[in-house]
């Protein structure tokens, strides 16, 4: 899809219908999907608990899968600013700092997956996102609006009722209210179901200026990439954010009773006991340290449906899919749902009171196997990277190095230009992230390709056969080409096939 800053990003196409969408969450989901649903065509209103729109936290990555839309939504020069672009990710012993592991990222990354990766600060992105929002004329926000109670029934319309007491009314619900989703809870019919997975994540922010003048930590910065420590229960995370401005850390150890809250905060004097038989430069870098944000990590089994049976409110983002951060995609799924819910609803035409639930189910089906698959190679990170010292560790280092050296010995003999061709595959290895199977399937999906293909393969198909089936009597319609389409395949055939049978 081309890049035009100014323009629509679905070009020409708008929904037959314009909606009225109440979407609850200002976060970087709730935004990314206003910013969509208005260039579809729709009138948004988003409803935000805090007095400000602004997000808390500190480091977040932004891999190929979310940088090639985010550059589609003309965002890529102001992402540039702010963010640095890491040249590799490299896996540390946690009490000498040996290299066990390593993959090359920069261009390597563009040349693989066509888009780069970024490492950035999320209230960053939330303000280029709110930026580009502001240019919406169909997009209002309203702040201290918290969320008490909403009615999911059309009765003609959904509607929302705030604690202050005011009522809104609209066409349709998208529930992104985080991890403690009041919307989930109206979809799945129950409360939210969370178990603790015994790991709270501390996160830490340190300015560069302290670790330039330092000789052990300058190459820290002089050099980008991620880094992580791996020791027994507990590993720690960190990389450059803000052009190398600020050095963000995310240190991951056994649970103390904390809170699974973003913004609760931690104890710093605690944090570098938990920490203290890491390697020096950790001991280091910790002692910069100031603050700390702690979060308790729930494990949410995944939801049964991520729409309402009545077909006019869904879930997105934590509210369906809520991601441990051990493979740093929490941002990234939340924003590929709303590309791939904005594109749908662009589409949307009449009878919109029965193609809408059609194109929501759809949005459901496109994305629950990959967010679930996400969430399921996160947690399986937890294991990897807190083996405890002794024969499992040691097959970890050893399958970790394995790809780091047909890695090098892969560079060494082919240049740099061409280096994609022939890479080792490196399948099921410890290193997540040198496994290019899994890299081409995590970083090369594009969702507006993925809607493109469902559309054509189906959505156009179903669309004719849901016209036919409401005027059974038009020529036009049963001669139509799309309902030719609607033969190939899913529920549409099935009915088909069933009506064909009958005497």
């Amino acid at each position: 899809m081309p890049v035009d800053v100014h323009g629509n990003i679905y070009g020409e196409r708008q929904a037959a219908q314009r909606l009225n969408i109440l979407v609850i969450g200002g976060g970087i989901g709730g935004l990314a999907a206003a910013f969509c649903l208005a260039h579809a065509g729709h009138t948004v209103t988003i409803f935000e608990a805090a007095r400000k729109l602004s997000e808390v936290g500190a480091g977040l990555q932004v891999s190929p899968n979310v940088s090639r839309l985010l550059n589609r939504w003309g965002m890529t020069d102001r992402i540039r600013e702010c963010a640095v672009e890491p040249e590799a990710l490299v896996f540390r012993r946690y009490n000498d700092g040996e290299v066990v592991g390593r993959s090359h990222w920069g261009e390597t990354i563009m040349m693989e997956h066509g888009a780069p990766y970024y490492h950035m600060h999320r209230a960053d992105l939330h303000h280029i996102l709110l930026e580009r929002l502001r240019q919406c004329p169909r997009v209002s926000v309203r702040l201290s609006s918290r969320v008490k109670s909403l009615d999911p029934n059309p009765d003609p319309n959904v509607t929302i009722t705030l604690v202050s007491g005011e009522v809104f009314e609209g066409d349709m619900i998208v529930g992104a209210d985080g991890v403690h989703s009041l919307t989930r809870q109206v979809v799945c019919g129950r409360a939210d179901l969370a178990e603790s997975t015994g790991d709270v994540a501390l996160r830490a922010v340190v300015s560069t200026d302290l670790m330039v003048g330092d000789p052990d930590l300058r190459a820290l910065v002089e050099k980008p990439e991620l880094t992580t420590w791996m020791g027994p229960k507990r590993h720690i995370m960190a990389y450059c954010i803000r052009g190398r401005k600020e050095y963000n850390i995310v240190m991951l150890c056994p649970d103390d009773r904390a809170e699974e809250s973003y913004t609760a905060e931690g104890n710093v004097e605690k944090m570098k006991e938990d920490f203290s038989d890491f390697e020096p430069r950790v001991t280091k870098l910790l002692s910069h340290v100031r603050w700390i944000l702690k979060w308790r990590l729930d494990e949410r089994m995944p939801l049964k449906t991520w729409v309402h049976p009545e077909g006019r409110v869904v879930l997105l983002g934590d509210a369906c899919h809520p991601m441990l951060p051990y493979r740093a995609q929490g941002a990234a799924m939340a924003i590929e749902d709303a590309a791939v819910l904005g594109n749908l609803l662009s589409r949307l035409a009449e009878p919109v009171a029965q193609h809408l639930p059609l194109l929501l189910h759809a949005y459901e089906r496109l994305r629950y196997v990959r967010a679930t698959n996400t969430q399921e190679t996160s947690a399986l990170n937890k294991y990897i990277f807190h083996l405890p010292d002794g024969p499992e560790q040691q097959a970890r280092d050893a399958s970790m190095r394995r790809a780091m050296l047909a890695e090098s010995a892969h560079d060494d003999a082919v240049p740099q230009t061409s280096a994609a061709h022939g890479t080792p595959t490196n399948a099921a290895n410890a290193n997540q992230w040198a496994d290019r199977k899994k890299n081409r399937e995590q970083y090369s999906y594009d969702a507006d390709a993925a809607v493109e293909r469902w559309w054509h393969e189906e959505g156009e198909g179903e669309l004719g056969l849901l016209l036919a089936e409401l005027t059974p009597y038009s020529s036009t319609m049963t001669s139509s080409s799309s309902l030719v389409k609607s033969k190939k395949k899913g529920f549409w055939r099935r009915l088909i096939r069933k009506k064909d049978d009958k005497p």
